[in-house]
């Protein structure tokens, strides 16, 4: 799930040269061989106004309540729906992709029902701080390379719609799961996108090549799509974990299995993934605590242990609260009763959602 609110720029998301001269006709071909050697697996650009219907379907999304509780969805929506009214005087919108693909696949850690399932895109460091840091670094390059040229650069926090403009600028299609793929790198990617007031060559939008396969639909453990491309955020296991707070819907609680932040199902799937490229940084794999964790020992984690655990992990963001609601869960539905002990002290935690969580699990290892 996209995640965060609005960030307001800062000096080092805003570049400027002054120092006069021409731009390259080589400018974008430059740019593109720049941006792959840097790591990034595809390099595409559109207009900022290359998604007219982003505005539109947004708002029925939002007007359906699929996006739960995320109200930030249904904030700064003339900027999200619509690229060209964030900065009025971009002209260009450089999408980057980046891969962390998993080097396992992540359905196995499933079987493992005293270990936790944490989404192959948390096991590592944060995504936010590591693409960022690479597209400064090409947006640098950049002005360096053009007169007068501005860039804004995005990831994941601000009102942007990375999906459709990484389809617009030709770097894959948004799949029945919803999830930006690709024939040449699957559907394992971070998207960033640089905004600029260059007026730079455009490419051909990527057209849709899921054909008559329903994978990704058929995989879902919770029936989050009601058809496909549509995704209903209210029944999607990444956003229960990671967005929703609060007790889980108990008719939804064993459906989530062991996975106690996000969820890969209609990820690991694909068929696509077979093109699936390497990770450049390997930052994004996590060690083997992280790839399969012991649920008894997340059980009885506090603030301060939660927070040293996963520090510089996605995972630090939700708290400790949610996570250890989601670990009780996933105890809750491992099946083994020798678990219950771990739950005692939860049932009384001054956390409401905790306790209940803790209590349902406790009932649910007891045959209740």
């Amino acid at each position: 799930m996209s995640g965060g609110g609005f960030t307001p720029y800062t000096p080092q998301d805003i570049c400027k040269n002054e120092n006069g001269g021409g731009v390259s006709a080589d400018l974008k071909t430059a740019l593109v061989d720049m941006a792959l050697a840097e790591g990034f697996v595809s390099v595409g650009i559109c207009r900022p106004g290359a998604v007219p219907h982003a505005a539109g379907r947004l708002a029925e999304y939002v007007d359906l309540g699929r996006h739960g509780q995320m109200e930030w969805m249904a904030q700064r929506m003339e900027w999200r729906g619509d690229p060209a009214a964030l900065w009025p005087q971009a002209r260009s919108v450089v999408m980057l992709a980046e891969s962390y693909a998993p080097t396992y696949n992540p359905l196995d850690v499933l079987d493992l029902r005293d270990r936790g399932a944490i989404s192959a895109y948390a096991q590592g460091r944060d995504y936010h701080d590591v693409v960022k840091k690479r597209l400064k670094r090409v947006g640098r390059w950049l002005i360096d390379q053009a007169p007068n040229a501005e860039i804004k650069v995005f990831v994941d926090t601000a009102p942007v719609m990375e999906k459709p403009l990484a389809q617009a600028a030709g770097l894959g299609w948004q799949g029945k799961h919803t999830n930006v793929l690709s024939r040449d790198f699957g559907n394992w990617v971070f998207l960033g996108a640089i905004f600029t007031t260059l007026d730079l060559p455009v490419d051909p939008a990527e057209q849709e090549h899921c054909g008559s396969c329903t994978a990704c639909l058929d995989i879902c453990p919770t029936s989050a799509f009601p058809a496909p491309f549509q995704l209903d955020a209210r029944r999607c296991i990444s956003y229960l974990t990671i967005e929703h707070a609060g007790p889980i819907d108990p008719e939804l609680r064993p459906l989530l299995g062991n996975r106690i932040y996000g969820c890969d199902d209609c990820l690991a799937i694909c068929p696509w993934n077979k093109f699936a490229v390497a990770a450049s940084d390997l930052r994004y794999h996590g060690t083997g605590d992280l790839v399969a964790p012991v649920l008894a020992e997340l059980a009885v984690l506090d603030d301060a242990t939660f927070r040293a655990r996963f520090s510089g992990s996605p995972v630090k963001r939700i708290g400790r609260n949610r996570f250890v609601r989601n670990v009780c869960y996933a105890i809750g539905n491992s099946g083994y009763v020798k678990l219950a002990q771990v739950l005692d002290g939860l049932t009384q935690d001054s956390d409401p959602t905790v306790a209940d969580a803790a209590q349902w699990a406790k009932m649910r290892l007891s045959g209740l």
